[in-house]
């Protein structure tokens, strides 16, 4: 019904530059940068006779790096079905937050 988050994870790691990729960090991780943490967001259900025909995860990716310029950003980005959703600085780093259906 639909692809596995592990399969997600190593898509982000093979990612040029991006050697740390969160899934779901805990608020006790100490994350290096340039990073990619993503979570699952949503899940989008298609239904035919009341039931379940197709399932397709949501997840909220947010690159984050000192670099404004980032080239991680242009690679979530092209993605497939990968949409920008915003960018801001925090503590001195880049947020850009897209929404990815996987």
């Amino acid at each position: 019904m639909g692809r596995s988050q592990t399969e997600l994870q190593a898509i982000f790691e093979a990612l040029d530059g991006s050697p740390n990729v969160y899934f779901q960090p805990p608020p006790n991780v100490s994350m290096l940068y340039p990073a990619i943490v993503y979570h699952r967001d949503d899940i989008d259900t298609k239904f035919a006779n009341n039931r379940p025909y197709s399932l397709t995860k949501r997840y909220l990716v947010t690159v984050i790096d000192r670099d404004p310029n980032s080239s991680l950003v242009d690679q979530v980005a092209s993605l497939p079905l990968s949409l920008f959703n915003r960018n801001f600085a925090a503590g001195n780093l880049n947020h850009d937050v897209f929404v990815l259906y996987f």
